[in-house]
């Protein structure tokens, strides 16, 4: 424990950081600024705080929300005053949107150093409006007893509303002079009183511990007491803490309902294809047959999280017009974009399960089988398709990735193409790889930051990024994190030179402007882009190139493997694809 009594700002951001490290904090990402001073030294002299400093906020932010969302345990993330936070902002979008937990301090200008045109001085008051799931502005520290006893009691509900929402907390940090931890004469009698109070701190803080987790309990539909034949389980993009429990749980589900699944390509439920029998990859392709879609036409429905990507699905579930029942452990969310007859069913996958664990199986159907063999005979055709593919295609790289990468891989799956690829022709396999994403608000934002997050956080365990260029060129500066960075990250690189996914859009018939203003080209050199930060670079020229680079072993290290492609050439080839698996 390491507490500091030189000024009231050393002793308020030192009780600040023992109370967090109380709760569980073993991560804090520190941007340099000088208002922050207090609190960045505070993390950085604790001995269970692993405190990295990142230049850029907007990165850091990200890095910090990739650590989250591998550890689903709160990070802390600080920075100066003025737009300094400001930069933080998207990454905070994202943690609510998809539901991870941050703590967010942003220091600031005492209350008589605002509006008064003081330097950095902004208005940092709910500076991200409703997005965190609680805001606070901490009062001015004061060394005292009864105050520091607020600050402790008013951190640690911000971990439980961080944890419990989940999402991001935002406090707001006013700090005077002395920033740095030297003496304050007007203040030292109190400091010295607070010393002497304080040498056995361990009272003070013996009542905070880290909630344990629990199981919610959920309801069972009245509906479901009796069988339903033609019912399926949609399930969405979710990062589970335990993805093998999550797809026992799903397969537990299945079973008991005799219901398919059908599992989006950034589901864990893919690599774990060995414990569903019921699983259903390719569902997109099976609903773009007109005749096909209206004979599967469903009763029931029980969606799992957010929706799957695929609009072919959403389009399908809002023209069956199924009851449906959308279960997410976030009561205040609606989860429903088609807004079909749906109710929530607030829960855990696993609680559901266990509540339906008891009794028999439900017995086989016709409507069942009919998905199932569907399932074989797409599964086999893009087999086909793909395996005997030769030429540098996007596509494969999806389909290729399960049976090249060693087991247990993260996988970043960056937005745009690379996450409909996923979708499309990730094959059900079992090489429990753990996908990784961010589709709360489906952008490219701090694609770069959050893989190196997600790998610092598991540095023995290999973690691969799918990109695309736009997404990497837009975070490039997560490249700065190197000189911090723990992990093995190997970025593989789809260079197609511009925006694939905009080439699928009616918008791409229109040229100019579409090349210069959507698709964006930005004709970089990424040999010299690597060379520049001291990245490992490496060109593939072939799927074998891509297989051996894959197999190197190594730490602690970041390589990029790039991919080029034609843009236009691989959109033809989906679209016949698609044409083609028009069964």
């Amino acid at each position: 424990m390491t507490l500091s009594f030189a000024n009231p700002n050393s002793i308020w951001a030192s009780i600040l950081v023992e109370t967090l490290v109380r709760l569980g904090l073993r991560t804090a990402i520190a941007c340099p600024g000088s208002r922050s001073t207090p609190i960045t030294f505070a993390v950085a002299n604790h001995p269970d705080v692993e405190a990295i400093p990142l230049l850029d906020e907007r990165s850091a932010s990200f890095f910090a929300l990739g650590i989250a969302r591998k550890t689903h345990r709160p990070v802390a993330l600080s920075c100066t005053s003025g737009t300094a936070g400001a930069n933080f902002f998207p990454a905070i979008i994202e943690a609510r949107e998809s539901g991870v937990p941050l703590w967010v301090f942003t220091c600031d200008r005492p209350p008589e150093l605002r509006d008064c045109a003081a330097g950095q001085a902004i208005d940092q008051v709910k500076f991200y409006g409703d997005y965190p799931v609680w805001y606070q502005e901490l009062a001015l520290p004061e060394p005292d007893l009864i105050q520091l006893a607020y600050l402790r009691q008013t951190i640690a509900l911000g971990y439980y509303r961080a944890l419990n929402a989940p999402g991001p907390v935002h406090f707001n940090v006013p700090l005077r002079d002395p920033l740095p931890p030297t003496p304050d004469p007007p203040n030292a009698p109190k400091c010295d009183r607070l010393a002497q109070i304080l040498a056995n701190p361990a009272p003070f803080f013996a009542h905070l511990t880290p909630p344990s987790p629990s199981i919610q309990s959920v309801q069972i539909p009245d509906q479901w007491r009796s069988p339903i034949p033609r019912g399926v389980i949609v399930a969405g993009p979710i990062q589970p803490e335990n993805s093998e429990v999550y797809c026992e749980a799903i397969a537990t589900l299945s079973k008991k309902l005799g219901w398919p699944v059908l599992a989006e390509g950034l589901s864990p439920l893919r690599n774990y294809a060995h414990l569903n029998p019921n699983l259903i990859t390719t569902y997109d392709f099976a609903l773009r047959n007109r005749d096909q879609a209206i004979a599967l036409q469903a009763d029931a429905v029980l969606q799992i999280g957010p929706l799957p990507t695929s609009k072919v699905l959403r389009q399908w579930l809002t023209y069956t017009q199924a009851r449906r029942w959308v279960l997410s452990r976030w009561s205040d969310r609606n989860l429903d974009p088609v807004h079909g007859p749906s109710q929530p069913l607030t829960g855990t996958v696993e609680a559901l399960a266990q509540v339906m664990g008891d009794g028999d199986d439900a017995p086989g159907t016709d409507y069942l089988n009919q998905w199932l063999q569907l399932e074989e005979t797409i599964v086999g055709a893009i087999a086909n398709l793909l395996g005997n593919e030769t030429s540098l295609i996007e596509s494969k790289i999806s389909w290729l990735l399960p049976k090249i990468l060693p087991k247990n891989t993260n996988l970043f799956i960056s937005n745009s193409m690379p996450v409909r690829d996923m979708e499309w022709f990730l094959p059900p396999n079992q090489s429990q790889i753990k996908p990784f994403f961010n589709r709360g608000v489906n952008g490219i934002d701090g694609s770069l930051s959050t893989a190196m997050g997600i790998a610092h956080s598991s540095p023995e365990q290999l973690t691969v990024m799918l990109t695309g260029d736009l997404a990497l060129l837009h975070d490039t500066n997560g490249f700065l994190g190197r000189l911090k960075f723990k992990g093995n990250l190997i970025i593989i690189l789809v260079n197609n030179n511009g925006g694939g996914i905009f080439e699928m859009l009616p918008n791409s018939k229109f040229d100019p402007p579409f090349e210069d203003f959507l698709s964006t080209p930005q004709n970089v050199d990424f040999s010299k882009l690597c060379r520049t930060y001291d990245v490992d670079y490496q060109w593939i020229q072939s799927w074998n190139d891509l297989k051996d680079a894959i197999a190197i072993k190594s730490s602690h290290s970041i390589r990029l493997l790039e991919i080029s492609t034609h843009r236009k050439r691989d959109i033809a080839w989906r679209k016949e694809t698609f044409e083609k698996l028009k069964l």
